[in-house]
């Protein structure tokens, strides 16, 4: 059986994102608990992508473009300009700070932006560990050829393949870019597994979906490609817990959140090297 979420759209400092998780109809998906899609969005000279600095703890970041490109920087002092189909994976674990902005040449000249923000929670036993961060070339990342259908695995183990990405749970996700006609199969070590369609269609368990779905698959039946296009597939163990989730913190208990707010209100938490004049507010929550 295949269930459709839909997804909400909300401003994210000056452009739009459609939220995906969490849904009130599944809070998580294996460790995947918060999913953005950003764009597509066309800026013009002089606008674009402009996060400033703010923190995270309890989790890993995972950034996956489609086109454009975004510059990454944090509290560890990396500095990162990020492109399609390369992986930025970020760890927050007790907390780290970064900021999502743009080089001068993207910021310009006309550019785009389209691709996908994931959180994935750490488990209760790393949900303190040392923040990190890592970034893999696109080239670097395990793909697989059937037929005119190509599956690049961005992070985790599926489909006989492992990607050098550091992951700490059960977890996969791949991008595909496929042919009509031909099948997906869902690994079948999934756990919990979703697909986030980019562009065509697919048939899932008899039921036909498009650019913009975001579909829960609960039986582990090949994908069919009903048109030319592409699509994430993504999954993993479910966790015995949920923890909660609160502006840019998961933890699994509130004490431990309330903790993380008077940190950041107190501006106990590190600040980025090269980009610490600016900050964002904790929101009235």
């Amino acid at each position: 059986m295949a269930t459709l979420l839909n997804g909400e759209v909300k401003d994210l400092d000056g452009f739009s994102v459609t939220r995906i998780l969490p849904h009130k109809a599944k809070k998580m998906v294996g460790p995947f608990i918060f999913l953005d899609h950003m764009g597509p969005a066309l800026f013009k000279p002089g606008e674009g992508v402009n996060v400033r600095p703010h923190p995270h703890i309890g989790l890993s970041t995972l950034t996956y473009l489609f086109s454009g490109s975004m510059l990454h920087r944090d509290s560890l002092g990396n500095v990162q300009e990020i492109h399609p189909g390369d992986v930025n994976w970020m760890t927050a674990g007790r907390g780290i700070v970064h900021s999502e902005r743009e080089t001068l040449e993207v910021r310009s000249r006309e550019h785009e932006l389209n691709g996908l923000q994931f959180w994935l929670a750490l488990p209760p036993h790393k949900a303190e560990i040392a923040p990190s961060f890592q970034h893999i070339k696109r080239e670097d990342l395990p793909h697989r050829y059937a037929g005119k259908t190509v599956l690049r695995l961005v992070a985790g183990e599926a489909f006989g393949m492992t990607s050098p990405v550091r992951t700490h749970s059960p977890m996969f996700f791949a991008d595909v870019v496929a042919h009509a006609g031909d099948r997906v199969s869902v690994p079948e070590q999934a756990g919990e597994c979703a697909v986030y369609i980019q562009s065509g269609e697919l048939n899932i368990d008899g039921q036909l979906f498009c650019a913009g779905d975001f579909v829960l698959l609960d039986t582990p039946d090949d994908i069919q490609i009903q048109s030319s296009g592409r699509f994430v597939i993504l999954g993993g163990e479910p966790f015995a817990e949920t923890p909660y989730i609160r502006w840019n913190f998961v933890a699994y208990s509130r004490e431990r959140i309330k903790q993380a707010e008077e940190d950041w209100k107190a501006q106990r938490f590190a600040v980025v090297p090269g980009d610490d004049e600016e900050f964002t507010p904790l929101p009235g929550l």
